[in-house]
């Protein structure tokens, strides 16, 4: 799959959403935190924006409840409406099924799965890939969309023997990732340069190779030697908290050597 998804993508972090603990009582507050952060974002030139309801902890570990599908379908299409933006949708902890459709009723362009193929301990238990049952609901529903699958995903665990390589390479071969996606140990940590370097000369030089934690203007250039993509929320929020709102110049400035780096 050719992909036309622009190679700088910024996060929405969704406020809790009903049932989840720390839900604010208020579903239309969480949608327009999330869509004043996402046009904040757009103001600053991302050229692309991923969605998911980073808010929901603790989180199931790999089917949502109904509620939370509907909620983060209603936050994409408010966000779409918005931005007019390409947009990616990862269902936390590892719900790619529910990630996959709601982009088939929302007209996304790609969705993040954790854990696509193998098994990663977490701290949701122990998670098992779903890329059979995957790749075949979206030859059925939704053949657009790529798969942005994580290798050795963050706050997790490998089993004992996995090689990090072979990982990257079953990740595309045996689950037909579109892009594969490095990131460091945990949300807004950035992965080391061997690492990265290792999963890019372990896959295809088509695979697009993603940067999913850590990017920040200082390592941005370096990176790019190996990455071909970035996704970015952590570092261009205020005062670096995750949950926060993102900080508009902080955006900027990071767009700004981003397109320095000729990434666009």
């Amino acid at each position: 799959m050719s992909s036309t998804i622009p190679h700088l993508v910024g996060m929405v972090h969704l406020q809790p959403l009903p049932g989840a603990p720390g839900f604010s009582g208020s579903i239309d507050e969480a949608i327009a935190g999330a869509v004043a952060d996402a046009v904040v974002l757009a103001e600053a030139g991302f050229p692309a924006l991923m969605i998911e309801n980073f808010g929901d902890v603790p989180f199931t570990s790999d089917h949502v409840a109904a509620e939370t599908t509907a909620s983060i379908t209603r936050a994409v299409m408010a966000i779409g409406a918005a931005t007019k933006l390409p947009i990616g949708v990862n269902v936390l902890r590892n719900d790619a099924l529910a990630a996959l459709g709601i982009a088939a009723a929302t007209n996304a362009e790609f969705i993040r799965v954790n854990v696509l193929t193998g098994v990663m301990y977490t701290d949701q238990g122990p998670i098992v890939g779903r890329a059979a049952e995957l790749a075949r609901k979206r030859s059925a529903i939704a053949p657009w969309v790529e798969i942005w699958a994580d290798v050795m995903v963050k706050h997790a665990t490998p089993p004992a023997g996995q090689e990090t390589g072979q990982a990257a390479a079953d990740t595309v071969e045996r689950g037909l990732a579109d892009a594969v996606i490095v990131s460091g140990p945990g949300t807004g940590s950035a992965p080391q340069f061997g690492e990265a370097e290792l999963v890019r000369n372990a896959v295809p030089k088509e695979t697009r190779l993603v940067i999913g934690s850590g990017a920040t203007p200082a390592n941005l250039a370096s990176l790019a030697q190996v990455a071909d993509s970035f996704i970015v929320g952590t570092s261009i929020k205020r005062d670096g908290r995750t949950a926060g709102p993102v900080d508009p110049d902080k955006a900027r400035q990071l767009v700004g050597v981003a397109r320095d780096c000729g990434i666009t």
